[in-house]
């Protein structure tokens, strides 16, 4: 078998390896979508440190939002966007790579 030999850093994503960035794409990886006050719970974070991070991801094309008035007040809904879904996915794959086996054969 051949097997092809790939750049380690191929799809390391310097926008979402942020410790808090990365945490936010984690979580709405799993969740689908989340309200911007969970997120903010979740990851123990300032409305204004989250919401300067959300901006980045959004900036890059990777995160979206949704604005909803639930209890009559304003909610803000998070989701990845089918790009931030497929670069978060993406800088894993290269940080298993990194930290992955030593071995070359593998």
């Amino acid at each position: 078998m051949n097997a092809e030999i790939r750049d380690p850093l191929e799809g390391f994503d310097t926008t979402i390896h942020a410790p808090n960035r990365l945490r936010v794409c984690a979580l709405l990886d799993a969740a689908g979508e989340a309200e911007f006050g969970l997120v903010q719970n979740q990851l123990g974070l300032s409305a204004s440190a989250l919401s300067k991070h959300v901006t980045v991801l959004m900036d890059a094309g990777y995160v979206e939002q949704r604005k909803a008035v639930r209890n009559t007040r304003q909610r803000v809904w998070l989701r990845l966007t089918p790009r931030g879904r497929e670069a978060y996915q993406g800088h894993l794959a290269a940080l298993r790579a990194i930290v992955g086996s030593s071995d070359p054969s593998l």
